[in-house]
């Protein structure tokens, strides 16, 4: 029988309950846009070798890694209501990003504010309106922007001048020296917007890479004949979707607008030159005018044009992670620099994983492992083991009750993530969930990802698109861990599919899940797969 999250049968380590809430540990909460796992020098994967995140990595290296850590909707939006609510999507009542977030509902900043925290946060929020559980804030508007962004505050709209991640660095690090309460334990939240798309990296990074080539994911060529038809259905190929111009920023200049390989073109990069200054104009061009040169004279096609276009791609995603990394080590610089470490607990994550080239992909958005695992590393002083990696099954849900335990906060019985706090102990709780819940709610939209919902075990992942009809997938990620082979309609695994049926109901009926999962009309569906098609 499926073993269920039950936050109540798990134990409840109030340890901080008889303390003075200037004694409770400080939470720095340092957050990011996409940041795949893979690309995370502690999570051993496929691009270690050449991306080093050496500040991600003493963090881990300092306390735990969560290897099995997933998000419940990956999309930007979702994942950062579900954060501040502990609560699904369908609970908190943002399930894509044209929803709108009620910032008026329950959230755990607000409860840590009646706690006696001091809270703030800077960056990007995603939710749109004015942060509510703060008392301080500065966010981006939307997306925001990598160069000279806009930020909206209390006091209303500012631009300022600079790259975005090293903006929000130094307005996180400016709170620590000049506006904390000393009489108060803070949460601190940092949240960056790199490396999202469109991948615009600092114009000292703008060199990095340039003289080695990114290894190639195994699955770069996948073409998807095994899988269900959803995965040939979509728009996030980096062979068919990934425009050169936008996304590459190929010839790319401001008084020019190229014609773009998709209708539903992200153009940011290019609305972003026009807010550049002339010496950042002119660093910019410098650096690339060389390189599409290059590429020109090459005149490359098939495989070998999607090769350089993965290649470009990869370098400038890993190249906004360098100056991510670089945050990580100036706040924690801040902590020790002021004698706040040994208080404070540091968390590194992102919302969502990312493609880089996985399947021929980028962006997220699937329950696939790529975009489902999300990277969760913590460090806490005195509690977390050094150099520990946990493989329990955790989610973007159990932020919130995490933080309100260790601010020795009530949970309320409406938050549906369990708190971590136990196994940051190192404790291994006999009741621990053995499988995550996941549903993805944006169809028809960028990228076209159609709707599904799924269960992930330690083993297994099943996963239906509803929309379209009777469309399943089933992987066994331990012999098929890039998920390349869809074993759903092999007779022998029925009653593994009964099984997992059984046990997705009741993640369904536990978290009440009672979105509409009826199947579209068969026009509506060929009109939808119509615009998709090779």
């Amino acid at each position: 029988m499926q073993r269920l999250p039950l936050k109540a049968l798990l134990p409840i380590l109030f340890f901080a309950s008889s303390v003075s809430a200037a004694d409770r540990p400080n939470i720095l909460f340092i957050f990011t846009d996409d940041h795949a796992p893979h690309a995370i020098g502690a999570y051993d994967g496929w691009l270690k070798s050449v991306n080093p995140t050496p500040n991600i990595d003493q963090l881990a290296a300092q306390g735990t890694v969560f290897t099995h850590s997933f998000c419940t909707n990956s999309i930007c939006g979702p994942s950062r209501a579900v954060i501040q609510t502990g609560k699904h999507s369908h609970k908190n009542g943002f399930r894509n990003n044209g929803d709108r977030f009620d910032w008026n509902q329950q959230t755990f900043p607000k409860l840590l504010q009646q706690a006696g925290y001091q809270t703030a946060i800077f960056g990007k929020s995603h939710l749109a309106g004015k942060p509510q559980g703060y008392d301080q804030w500065t966010v981006l508007p939307g997306q925001g922007l990598y160069y000279n962004p806009d930020f909206i505050t209390p006091d209303g709209k500012v631009t300022i001048e600079g790259y975005c991640t090293d903006i929000v660095t130094n307005m996180g690090i400016d709170f620590l020296k000049n506006h904390r309460d000393a009489s108060k334990p803070f949460l601190l939240m940092v949240q960056h917007k790199a490396p999202h798309r469109c991948w615009m990296p600092a114009l000292r990074h703008l060199h990095l890479y340039d003289d080695i080539e990114i290894p190639e994911p195994a699955t770069l060529f996948d073409d998807y004949s095994d899988n269900a038809p959803p995965a040939r259905f979509q728009e996030l190929e980096i062979d068919r979707h990934m425009d050169p111009h936008y996304d590459l920023f190929l010839d790319l200049v401001p008084d020019v607008e190229p014609q773009a390989i998709q209708a539903r073109q992200d153009k940011s990069a290019w609305r972003n030159l026009q807010r550049f200054t002339p010496d950042q104009l002119a660093a910019w061009r410098k650096a690339w005018a060389p390189k599409d040169a290059a590429f020109h004279e090459a005149n490359l096609s098939g495989k070998d044009l999607v090769r350089w276009k993965f290649q470009r791609y990869a370098k400038n995603y890993l190249r906004c992670i360098k100056g991510v990394d670089e945050s990580v080590g100036r706040l924690v610089d801040t902590l020790d620099e002021l004698n706040l470490a040994d208080n404070t607990i540091v968390i590194y994550c992102s919302d969502q994983g990312f493609y880089i080239g996985d399947h021929g992909w980028y962006d997220k958005r699937w329950m696939y492992e790529e975009s489902l695992k999300m990277p969760f590393v913590v460090k806490w002083p005195g509690v977390t083991q050094p150099g520990t990696r946990d493989s329990h099954l955790v989610q973007n849900i159990d932020y919130a009750p995490t933080f309100l335990e260790v601010a020795g906060a009530d949970v309320p019985e409406d938050i549906q993530g369990a708190s971590l706090v136990p196994l940051l102990h190192g404790q291994s709780p006999p009741d621990w969930r053995t499988s995550i819940y996941y549903h993805y709610y944006e169809f028809p939209s960028v990228h076209m990802v159609p709707r599904h919902y799924g269960i992930r075990t330690e083993r297994y992942k099943l996963m239906h698109f509803y929309e379209f009809g009777n469309e399943w997938e089933l992987y066994d990620l331990k012999k098929d861990p890039d998920e390349v082979t869809n074993i759903y309609n092999k007779a022998k695994h029925s009653k593994l599919i009964e099984s997992l049926k059984t046990d997705l109901r009741g993640l369904q009926e536990f978290y009440q899940d009672d979105s509409d999962i009826s199947e579209k009309p068969k026009q509506w569906q060929a009109e939808q797969r119509k615009l998709t098609s090779k």
